[in-house]
């Protein structure tokens, strides 16, 4: 066996597995290498990203979308987008902001009666119970309007948008306190808090910065903005934020840049705002008690109110000892409080230092009102270095950080010098340093900013990709790459593109965490969770009529739309419930009228509500957009739109022959007879369901319960048509008859799956070479003729190894040679009943050995197929 192989499998797969994958696959692993050209590293690389058809990553990420306005969500380590999250701005596929109920949200965002239909998402956050994550909320900010969107991790959809009233743009947002009482949201761009003009000239008097402390309840995902309050804080510009936890719990942490309050100028002559807001050597971190100014909020005399916000004034804050300032390095884009609380870390693009402040040290300052002086405001300023538990050099463009699970250790990114480097804060000293691909920005560790970090991986979340991936014109995507940190040094295992605007930062959480819906409760309003007001059952469909206003309940199911014609008089304002009422999981349909710009995605369960006005003549056909079964074409009807001032002359009516009376008669028999038939199929699923004890296994048992809600629909049907017959309505009882038939197939195609899956859990556990031989059965053409358990084109291969004197050998030498064999009595029998012949699929001997195993597996759990 090839030196290299041997090594390079040891490594993936361990010794216990190295001989036995070297036997069967070294050979065609070593062609893909070699015309590949690739390396060792790269295929244990690949391994260690490889997810398995079905299988699950260990944690999953939810990055900010940037100027899309939304979410995306992939998990780790294999890097698979999962999601689109719409939140500001209006999404197609999922009907977000095409829907009523999706409207209402995303029209929350709308700023001074203005409509908002794009945002630039920045930073996401998770909800925490003492400073870890719930797994329950998630929150993303809008830096161009200053909007916090909430997004509930039951269904991964918008429930709630606020708009900061007092903001004009806010790019420090979203951070969780401790225990989720509140999110902060900083502001950016220093601006009056009022709506009305204010020269620029009076930038120092009028214009101001600002922390909002939006209360959070962590129970129902709401933000109460009646409960909520702003800091005012001078016109520095405020960047990102972090709320302290453990040690410095109760506390708020927001850094700055342009303390020179610089207002640039370029068009008369000044120079540029880039050059004068970097002057100073340092900039302030703002220190602040938002638990006591919680407090202080609550009593008027504290506050003014601004556009219905309750503003704490600067002065209050001195005060009452709740605000403070300390010099941090210059220009810094970030600031991460240590998962025990402790140690505040700030680095500064235009400084190559990180500074680690210690909480106990800044706390004992402020206790003994220990100040170095006050900036013009009056705050209060902290000595930096007696806050200081040190300093280190990392590098060029130090930025954000992530901690490890490793106590002391932490990763930055380096702007300039495109690097992760890996340091101790408590040592305050570099321990590695690994290359990225190009210009990172933020950092996404695995609950990195928790205060239970896992390690494991960072994401760099790079601002460039230029030659990383195939072009696609001048617009790249951006790069996130993930990166072993398990081991001593840093390993870049994975370039994933990112093609959705450009995402800010990423937050990580283990995926057992998350405990999302598969299914609503029938008529959910997804955007409320309670019953939805056009809630319809089966039997409910109708249309009302009040004026020009038409009500139409409507339900949808595989494979058809109740109502499946509307007729309505142009101009009426036509209001559609619409219920899925699929019970089964990943059962979604879509609902648009062709050319009224109108799109719904209804999951099992849930109720929406659309609304236009008929303002055009015609004939307009409704469909359900998502490709829901065989017969999704099928699912469709007609909104058919009158004009009342206009007289209509019918067309001649085609005369279509008819069917006679015992034409109809045998077709209602035959297909009473395919139903017959049909039900004894499931009958025999249910016996082998019941016979291998499905209830032991819950998700054959949400199987089985979806199979039987098609199935229960069955009985109506057949009251219908034994009507139409005693009716002597042959005809309309033919089409309740191929309803019945419809809810079978419903019935036996998940009843199969639950069938096909519960073999799987009962079975013997397959041998490594018998999972190989499934996999080139499959793969090598052999299941396009032959189906285990059944017959097909192709005989039942159960039991074949049982049918020939040394039957190994001979199955073995047909797959490796059948046109030799096809005169054999036994092969040519074969071909003259199912007029085929077996024809030579090219199989390898270990192919062909791997099959043979799998046979046997077969055979050992024949009783399941």
């Amino acid at each position: 066996m090839n030196k290299t192989f041997s090594k390079l499998s040891t490594l993936v797969l361990g010794t216990a597995l190295a001989t036995s994958f070297a036997t069967a696959g070294s050979g065609e692993l070593e062609k893909i290498m070699k015309k590949r050209g690739l390396s060792e590293n790269d295929i244990i690389r690949a391994a260690k990203t490889y997810l398995p058809t079905g299988g699950r990553d260990e944690f999953v990420v939810f990055s900010s979308g940037g100027q899309s306005g939304q979410m995306m969500v992939y998990s780790v380590p294999s890097m698979k987008i999962l999601k689109y999250i719409a939140v500001f701005t209006p999404e197609p596929w999922q009907g977000y902001g095409f829907d009523e109920d999706s409207l209402k949200v995303l029209r929350q965002g709308n700023i001074r009666g203005r409509e908002i239909n794009w945002g630039d998402t920045h930073h996401p956050a998770l909800s925490e119970v003492d400073g870890k994550y719930d797994g329950k909320w998630l929150v993303i900010n809008d830096k161009a309007n200053p909007r916090i969107g909430v997004i509930d991790l039951e269904d991964f959809e918008t429930k709630q948008i606020v708009v900061n009233p007092v903001f004009k743009s806010a790019h420090g947002g979203a951070f969780f306190t401790q225990n989720s009482d509140y999110i902060i949201e900083a502001c950016q761009y220093a601006a009056p808090f009022d709506n009305n003009y204010h020269p620029i000239e009076e930038y120092k008097e009028t214009y101001r910065g600002g922390v909002t402390m939006w209360k959070f309840d962590n129970k129902e995902g709401r933000i109460h903005p009646e409960k909520s309050f702003t800091l005012e804080l001078p016109p520095y510009m405020q960047d990102l934020s972090d709320a302290g936890k453990g040690a410095s719990d109760g506390w708020g942490f927001t850094n700055s840049f342009n303390t020179e309050m610089y207002t640039g100028g370029i068009e008369v002559g000044m120079p540029p705002f880039e050059a004068g807001c970097s002057r100073f050597d340092t900039d302030f971190l703002h220190v602040y008690n938002w638990e006591k100014l919680a407090k202080l909020a609550k009593d008027d005399k504290n506050v003014k109110v601004v556009n219905g916000m309750r503003i704490i004034p600067m002065s209050v804050a001195v005060a009452n000892n709740a605000l403070f300032l300390i010099p941090e390095p210059k220009s810094p884009h970030g600031v991460d409080v240590s998962p025990d609380g402790e140690y505040i870390v700030v680095c500064g693009k235009l400084d190559t230092h990180a500074s680690v402040y210690k909480w106990s040290k800044i706390k004992a300052l402020i206790d003994a009102k220990a100040y170095a002086g006050k900036d013009p405001y009056g705050i209060p300023i902290l000595d930096m270095k007696k806050s200081l538990h040190g300093q280190v050099e990392l590098g060029l463009g130090p930025l954000h950080n992530q901690f490890s699970n490793v106590k002391g250790e932490m990763y930055t990114s380096l702007y300039v010098d495109s690097q992760i480097v890996k340091w101790n804060y408590l040592e305050l000293k570099v321990l590695d340093k690994e290359n990225v691909h190009y210009n990172v920005g933020h950092l996404c560790g695995m609950e990195g900013k928790s205060a239970d970090p896992q390690g494991k991986y960072i994401i760099s979340l790079n601002k460039l990709a230029i030659d990383r991936f195939q072009n696609v014109g001048p617009l790249h995507p951006q790069n996130h790459q993930l990166i072993d940190i398990s081991g001593k040094t840093m390993d870049l295992l994975y370039d994933m593109p990112i093609p959705l605007g450009e995402p800010h930062q990423a937050v990580a959480i283990r995926a057992s965490k998350l405990h999302p819906h598969v299914r609503y409760k029938m008529g959910t309003n997804t955007k409320t969770g309670k019953p939805h007001i056009g809630k319809t059952l089966a039997g409910q469909e109708r249309i009302e009529r009040d004026g020009n206003k038409v009500a139409v309940y409507a339900t949808m199911v595989r494979s058809h739309i109740n109502p499946e014609r509307i007729t309505v008089n142009k101009g009426d304002i036509v209001t559609m419930y619409i219920t899925n009422l699929e019970r089964a999981e990943d059962e979604t349909h879509g609902f648009t009228v062709d050319n009224f710009d109108i799109h719904a995605s209804l999951e099992p369960g849930e109720t929406t509500e659309l609304k236009f006005t008929a303002d055009i003549e015609g004939v307009f056909p409704y469909y359900c957009t998502e490709f829901c079964s065989a017969l999704h074409l099928e699912m469709m009807g007609y909104l058919m739109v009158k004009d009342p001032n206009k007289k209509y002359t019918s067309a001649q009516k085609l005369k279509m022959k008819s069917m006679s009376p015992e034409e109809l008669k045998a077709e209602y028999d035959k297909t009473v007879a395919v139903n017959a038939a049909t039900d004894e199929v499931i009958q025999s699923v249910v016996k082998f369901l019941k016979d291998n004890g499905y209830e032991k296994h819950p998700v054959i048992v949400d199987l089985v319960t979806d199979a039987l809600d098609q199935y229960g629909q069955i009985k109506e049907q057949k009251a219908k048509s034994d009507e139409a017959v005693k009716a002597g309505d042959l005809e309309k009882a033919i089409l309740f008859e191929n309803m019945i038939w419809q809810y079978m197939v419903k019935t036996a195609d998940v009843g199969i799956r639950a069938k096909d899956a519960l073999v799987r859990l009962v079975a013997t556990k397959q041998s490594t070479s018998a999972q190989r031989g499934e996999k080139a059965f499959g793969e090598g053409g052999c299941s396009g003729c032959h189906v285990i358990g059944k017959v097909s084109s192709g005989p039942d291969l159960t039991g074949v190894l049982q049918r020939h004197e040394n039957a190994e050998k001979w199955v073995n030498n047909f797959i490796m040679n059948p046109e030799k064999m096809y005169k054999d009595p036994y092969v040519a029998g074969m071909i003259n009943y199912f007029n085929l012949k077996m024809p030579n699929q090219h199989m390898t001997q270990e192919e062909i050995t791997d099959i043979i195993e799998y046979f046997k597996w077969v055979e050992e759990n024949a009783n399941l197929f």
